[in-house]
């Protein structure tokens, strides 16, 4: 028994995905628009997160391994909120490190 691995199609990085999956092109546009305000705006919250516990981390002097202790996490980790890399965290695991720091996180939506 062989399982198919190859790809069928690839939408390229500035394609639009909804067109692909065959939604009209005016239905294809509206999604793909509101797809990346809402990925702008999750980035933004996660960037936001990020840049505080970056500067707690900075405010405390703390290594990258001391960081990690009270965060509960890897020294890895520590690096990558440090180099804000925003796709590998979740904003629920950033809060969650915010509020071993002694920081309390408050949303306001409007």
């Amino acid at each position: 028994m062989s399982i198919e691995t190859a790809s069928a199609h690839i939408t390229p990085a500035a394609g639009n995905v909804f067109a692909d999956l065959g939604f009209s092109p005016e239905e294809a546009s509206s999604l793909k628009v509101e797809s990346q305000r809402i990925i702008s705006e999750k980035l933004a919250i996660k960037e936001s997160l990020m840049a505080e516990l970056a500067a707690w981390i900075a405010s405390k002097d703390l290594k990258q391994t001391e960081a990690a202790e009270i965060l509960g996490v890897t020294r890895p980790r520590v690096s990558d909120v440090v180099n804000k890399k925003s796709i590998k965290f979740t904003i629920d695991s950033l809060v969650d490190m915010l509020a071993r720091t002694g920081k309390q996180v408050q949303f306001s939506v409007g």
